[in-house]
């Protein structure tokens, strides 16, 4: 055989590998990125931010922020900032809408849902009419507790005459609810001497809001607790910051410290660990695993427990064993700000976290250099598998995210937007809610897209196509991403219009077609 003709057939075999290995990895990418599969904006035309969201028993959500609107979705505004508390349907439609509070603010931080189907919201209140009955001075911690359709049931103003927040709130095994938030009071409902000018408060409450026990936890400086959850064992996790560095503080280590304290039953002490490095360093969320616990947040810092710092914030996850000691740290980000607020467990046992990012280098690919939602996938043993972020041309931010029960995810913040991933805007900022598909995202045609409902056509194509949805929509926003999930191409198209990929190099593409209504259809693309 001649050297030309071997060398022929190593590079067809070579070219055939490529194409292989390029498919795998495309199938790959597919699988791992979930696209998004719908997005919803709700709000007025002022300020709206959604900072805490849970998935519901019949499937759907329920969200609560907090509003200065009086028009648009908002109904029932009191003055100044309101809760609204908003129930959507599994597909983001919305049911119902309550906006609770007073003339003066008051400002959400939780939700959870009852265990007779109700809901109960957490935050704080400044007010004394309206809705908010008991105020005991400055600022209370406010509990409401709803029906299932949004009626007002029962509410608490639980605090002092100082200041005094409920961060946290979730339902017990014994049918109540545990409340972790902050307090400076020292008498009413928060009685005895807190160790400093703002401690860890962990109340317990029955079923109608009275409070059974509460303790104050911290040192002699600033301590205050973001998040609490219910451990296998019956106990309680606690998660915020400290400044603190003696009283029920041990170990920190310097400025602002992520400090996450164990609670017996009874919420006494089990263990505590103060963990970061010089910086500013603010734990918000945590998760138990099979082999302890996960801790989610950012960083400041680039010391002591904290390495590998890109810049400003980043995001910072921990994880500890069922003592408390840390097993392996995480930080991710870019030079700007990158504030991680959220984390959700995956089916395979790693981790889906979600904040705001401003960074546009290092770990973060940010095409549009604003600040936008950034969703970072980890595995088990906290390494990266993959990173998107998504919104417009303005400000997106993202509090909180959850896993659903289809296998996907759901997270929630604000939007200014009205283009990019975004469809819809109110006003100044809108609530918005964002529904990604699981992370199973059938692949086994890469060149169809029958699944979602998006017609591409031809498949693989040169230089252009056709793209079609089912419904009777007249307009299309398309936007052509690479496998890393970098936005190439963003048109508006009629219904079964054509776009031209001419200038896309030959491979493998994500197009995905946002509707008026905000549904989002993804599809796949062979370019040629």
């Amino acid at each position: 055989m001649k050297p030309n003709s071997v060398l022929t057939i190593k590079n067809q075999l070579m070219k055939a590998f490529i194409i292989l290995l390029t498919s795998m990895l495309f199938e790959l990418t597919i699988c791992a990125q979930p696209p998004i599969q719908w997005q919803k904006s709700l709000g007025g035309s002022e300020n709206e931010e959604c900072i805490s969201m849970q998935q519901t028993a019949d499937s759907g959500y329920i969200l609560t922020g907090y509003t200065i609107s009086l028009d648009g979705d908002v109904i029932g505004y009191h003055g100044a900032i309101d809760f609204w508390v908003v129930k959507l349907t599994n597909t983001g439609s919305l049911q119902w809408k309550k906006a609770l509070g007073g003339s003066d603010t008051d400002w959400p931080f939780d939700v959870c849902q009852a265990p007779d189907g109700g809901f109960a919201v957490a935050g704080y209140t400044q007010s004394e009419d309206g809705d908010v009955v008991g105020n005991h001075g400055d600022k209370d911690a406010w509990v409401i507790k709803l029906s299932a359709i949004g009626d007002l049931e029962w509410q608490k103003s639980l605090g002092g005459t100082g200041w005094d927040e409920a961060a946290s709130i979730i339902p017990t095994s014994d049918g109540g609810y545990i409340m972790a938030g902050r307090s400076n009071s020292t008498d009413g409902d928060a009685p005895g001497n807190g160790a400093g000018s703002l401690d860890f408060w962990i109340v317990k409450l029955n079923s109608n809001g009275t409070i059974q026990w509460q303790k104050k936890l911290g040192g002699s400086n600033f301590d205050a607790a973001q998040s609490i959850m219910q451990t296998s064992d019956g106990g309680y996790l606690v998660i915020g910051q400290t400044e603190s560095n003696d009283g029920d503080v041990s170990n920190h280590q310097g400025n602002v410290d992520f400090w996450v304290v164990k609670l017996g039953k009874a919420g006494d002490i089990e263990w505590q660990n103060a963990m970061g490095g010089s910086g500013l360093d603010v734990g918000r969320h945590v998760q138990e695993t099979s082999d302890g616990y996960t801790v989610f947040g950012y960083a400041g810092s680039n010391d002591g427990q904290v390495t590998g710092h890109h810049g400003l914030f980043d995001f910072w996850i921990v994880h500890l064993n069922k003592t408390g000691a840390l097993i392996w740290q995480k930080i991710l980000g870019g030079s700007d700000g990158d504030w991680l607020y959220s984390g959700a467990l995956t089916s395979d046992n790693g981790y889906l976290v979600a904040g705001t990012t401003r960074s546009f280098d290092g770990d973060v690919i940010n095409p549009d250099q604003g600040q936008n939602v950034w969703i970072v996938k980890l595995n088990e043993a906290g390494e990266q598998i993959w990173q998107k972020t998504i919104g417009g041309s303005k400000a997106e931010s993202c509090l909180t995210i959850i896993a659903t029960s289809d296998g996907g995810f759901a997270l929630a913040g604000k939007s200014s937007s009205n283009d990019g991933d975004v469809t819809f805007n109110h006003g100044k900022a809108d609530f918005w809610v964002v529904k990604l598909a699981p992370e199973s995202v059938s692949t086994s045609d890469p060149y169809t897209s029958e699944s979602s409902n998006l017609e591409i056509s031809p498949n693989p194509t040169h230089n252009t196509l056709l793209l079609k949805v089912a419904s009777e929509e007249s307009c299309l926003h398309v936007c052509v991403t690479d496998m890393l999930g970098r936005p190439l191409l963003q048109h508006t198209i009629t219904n079964g219009g054509s776009l031209d990929v001419a200038a896309l190099s030959p491979g493998f593409y994500m197009v995905s077609a946002t509707t008026p209504s905000g549904k989002v259809l993804v599809g796949k693309l062979r370019k040629e």
